[in-house]
């Protein structure tokens, strides 16, 4: 399997954590089918066709020549790791828009209330007590409100 000791720079609230970069070596190890070290937009698309998401070869082409830093043509470890945390950190971006739409008291938590007036702008109405529910299923940490990791957890799921 090839590895990598070079630190991977994220534009995300965090930087990768070890056991990430470790699963994505995982996942780079088992989609490099030929055993290079490198993934070809055909092996890239494989990977995503794998996790149902439909990518054509001229996508994956595309994909692969916007993430190839040193121009071969083929991702190499660090170059799908920055990839991966790329596309990460978009995601993070779109969730933290998401949850900023449901926080409406600008206190950093998601409120019953606050639930219940978003949801009604969304034209679906719920009870306070309903919002409540929703929110204790998420609510790891048992504070009644949830907090961005939870409605990111939430989100996932």
């Amino acid at each position: 399997m090839a590895t990598s000791n070079a630190k991977v720079g994220s534009t995300s609230d965090e930087l990768p954590t070890s056991q990430r970069i470790d699963d994505l070596e995982r996942i780079f190890a088992w989609f490099d089918v030929d055993g290079d070290g490198k993934l070809s937009a055909a092996e890239l698309r494989l990977m995503m066709n794998a996790v149902e998401a439909e990518l054509s070869i001229e996508d994956a082409e595309a994909v692969v020549r916007s993430a190839d830093s040193d121009g071969d043509g083929l991702l190499d470890l660090n170059e799908f790791v920055k990839l991966a945390e790329l596309e990460g950190a978009e995601e993070g971006k779109e969730l933290r828009e998401a949850f900023g739409m449901y926080e409406m008291e600008g206190k950093g938590y998601i409120t019953a209330a606050s639930l219940k007036q978003m949801l009604s702008r969304l034209g679906a109405s719920a009870e306070l007590k309903e919002c409540m529910s929703m929110i204790k299923k998420f609510d790891l940490n048992g504070d009644g409100v949830l907090s961005f990791d939870e409605f990111r957890t939430m989100m996932k799921l």
